[in-house]
């Protein structure tokens, strides 16, 4: 019989949640599971758009939505008539919260929960690397953010059932894995003798030694200690990509998002990386509009495209979520933030255009996708290849999921293109 429909929303950690739900629900129900996303108000209103199309293309299925965007207002969704139930975060990790039982909504306390699930920890995208979550939840609270109360407080995977699961999915013949959680580098505190990230990646690449790419979710930069920074800047097998999450470059505007680091600690450290590793390729969250940002401070974020060296970014027009302290303050108009959010794109497409035309004729390991194309260790899309999905075999013969060598030839529509080295 045949799994439900997933429609995910959102983060990395929710496509692997996506996975083991899709082991989870039961087979042959006419099921469509919404997991929402809750990051922005517009992330929302795209779940509830999309909970409306599922019940227009499948108008006998049970929907069940769950997410942070559920899992924070649960009555919400269960008031639309599209849906049949609501379950929280919590309980999509349990098969026996998909069962029918005349039941609306299905949501417990998520700050009470105290454990993850480590024997659901991964998922696959395109049958080439494999999502592996090791820790969930937050204990910060950033005035802009929901997510703690969509998530619940820190809490982490022991290393133990990471690195089984890790070996169990090498064995299987993933060739990359990539490490998730909603603040990965608040990873073991809460475990006995309180290991760091650090430790566990270290731990991973010894007790794992056939795993040839390892990669890291999205860091917190001010938590990159010691031990984490020598294995980013020393260790082969950890990729050279590293996705930060820093939010804007004014220092007034970071502080009253009460993040925990400055502008010049952020650009120290990307400064500090490169010198000791200079293929490292440097993603970053960044906010447009945020309460009370004048258009010098504005000025401020958008120079740290530059400063940092961003090529990989994600940028979102500030939007108010409902009971957070930055929906208090005094607000950007709408039109403006989003104004702000263009320019900051543009500024990061123009950075992203120069680093890829500085890889042309260079070589890089890529990891072979579904559609034929694959990534760089760096995160460069190399779009070259041409894949048959009936053989899963690519023009080289190389299978989905393989390592191949690639000499970058050129770039096109914001692509590598490139040929066998």
């Amino acid at each position: 019989m045949s799994g439900p429909e997933i429609i995910t929303l959102g983060c990395r950690l929710n496509i692997a949640e996506s996975e083991a739900m899709r082991a989870l629900a039961p087979a042959g129900d006419d099921l469509v599971i919404v997991n929402s996303c809750a990051v922005t108000a517009e992330a929302v209103r795209h779940t509830r758009q999309a909970i409306r199309r599922a019940r227009r293309e499948r108008p006998d299925a049970r929907i069940v939505v769950t997410g942070c965007a559920a899992q924070i207002e649960p009555e919400r969704f269960a008031a639309m008539p599209e849906v049949s139930l609501v379950i929280g975060n919590h309980e999509k990790l349990d098969a026996r919260a998909f069962i029918a039982d005349g039941a609306r909504v299905r949501v417990s306390d998520i700050m009470a929960v105290r454990e993850t699930a480590p024997h659901l920890v991964s998922s696959f995208a395109d049958n080439s690397r494999a999502f592996v979550e090791v820790q969930n939840g937050c204990d910060h609270r950033c005035t802009f953010c929901v997510i703690p109360y969509g998530r619940g407080n820190s809490r982490s995977v022991p290393a133990g059932a990471v690195i089984e699961r890790i070996t169990a999915l090498v064995e299987a013949g993933y060739r990359e894995v990539v490490l998730t959680g909603v603040d990965l580098t608040s990873y073991g505190p809460d475990l006995p003798g309180s290991p760091t990230l650090g430790t566990l990646v270290e731990r991973i690449l010894k007790h794992v030694p056939a795993l040839p790419r390892l990669r890291l979710s999205s860091l917190d930069s001010v938590e990159i200690d010691d031990k984490l920074f020598a294995l980013l800047t020393q260790e082969p097998r950890v990729m050279p990509h590293l996705h930060l999450s820093l939010q804007a470059g004014d220092d007034m505007i970071l502080k009253r998002m009460k993040r925990r680091h400055s502008r010049a600690q952020a650009v120290a450290i990307v400064e500090r990386l490169k010198t000791a590793r200079p293929e490292i390729a440097i993603g970053a969250d960044l906010i447009a509009g945020f309460p009370t940002e004048t258009e010098a401070m504005f000025a401020n974020t958008l120079a740290l495209i530059d400063d940092c060296d961003i090529v990989h970014a994600h940028i979102f027009p500030y939007s108010p979520r409902t009971g957070t302290p930055a929906a208090r303050m005094p607000q950007v108009e709408r039109e403006v933030a989003k104004a702000r959010a263009r320019r900051l794109r543009e500024a990061a497409a123009r950075q992203q255009a120069t680093w890829l035309n500085g890889l042309v004729g260079s070589v890089h390991q890529i990891l072979i996708e579904r559609d034929g194309g694959g990534h760089a260790g760096n995160f460069a899309r190399i779009n070259s290849l041409r894949l048959s999905r009936e053989s899963g075999k690519g023009q080289f013969g190389n299978d989905v999921g393989g390592l191949l060598n690639v000499k970058i030839t050129g770039v096109d529509n914001a692509r590598l293109v490139g040929e066998p080295a």
